[in-house]
């Protein structure tokens, strides 16, 4: 064998073992599963954390013969609050309020975040409770309120007149009327001055004075009064203003 073929067989014979190492790193890699390049996570979930305080507070603010005014005040809105407008429901009593059982009437607030909603069609002298639920009908549980007593329909009506009047003082009679439909036993009228006014005396009557607040019963022969009859009383104030009137109020 010459020295030329003997070169070339042995770089016959290294190629073909090149090859076949080749071939064999290929089937390899064909069955080698494949390395993931990412890892994918869930999401963190959201979680509200709401504040320790009621998201709704409510108080009576005022009553007529046949309505009840309910103060609202809107804190919180969804998710830790209600959604408005709110409705006020009243109840006949504290038990059916307590259970959410037959409202006797209801009102719904503005879009305001505070202020005050009337409740309409009420019975005079009548208690009620009320309790809160907003737009999409979810029921407050915290708030019941009340009692809230409407008022009792006036039996009477007084009327003060001022008489004559000088620098420290005036005279003034007042006019107790029965504006009912039965017999009255018994008045009483009622104001507060509105300056520095005090009754120095008073006759056709019984007087209390508590500083400007002034109250004054029949003297009972005159505390029986028919449907449209009337009494009056007198009295003398001292005062450094004479006032140009003063709002009575008239009940039994």
């Amino acid at each position: 064998m010459s020295k030329k073929y003997a070169l070339a067989t042995i770089a016959a014979a290294t190629l073909a073992l090149v090859g076949a190492a080749g071939v064999a790193s290929s089937a390899g890699a064909a069955t080698s599963p494949p390395v993931p390049l990412t890892t994918s996570q869930s999401p963190t979930p959201t979680v509200t954390v709401c504040p320790p305080a009621l998201p709704l507070a409510g108080m009576v603010a005022g009553t007529t013969t046949t309505t009840v005014t309910i103060r609202y005040s809107l804190t919180f809105r969804p998710p830790c609050g209600y959604d408005l407008p709110i409705t006020v429901h009243l109840f006949a009593t504290r038990e059916d309020a307590e259970q959410w059982h037959n409202p006797v009437a209801s009102a719904d607030t503005g879009l305001e975040s505070y202020g005050n909603v009337v409740v309409e069609g009420l019975t005079p002298d009548t208690e009620y409770w009320f309790r809160f639920s907003d737009a999409k009908g979810r029921r407050d549980p915290y708030i019941l309120g009340g009692p809230a007593r409407t008022q009792e329909v006036p039996v009477c009506a007084a009327t003060a007149t001022i008489g004559s009047g000088w620098g420290s003082g005036f005279v003034a009679t007042v006019t107790v009327r029965n504006t009912g439909t039965e017999v009255l036993d018994g008045w009483r009228v009622s104001w507060t001055w509105p300056g520095d006014q005090r009754v120095q005396s008073l006759w056709n009557g019984t007087v209390t004075e508590a500083g400007s607040e002034v109250t004054v019963r029949d003297a009972g022969w005159n505390g029986r009064l028919a449907p449209g009859g009337s009494t009056t009383f007198g009295l003398l104030a001292s005062t450094t203003s004479v006032p140009e009137g003063f709002a009575l109020a008239c009940g039994r």
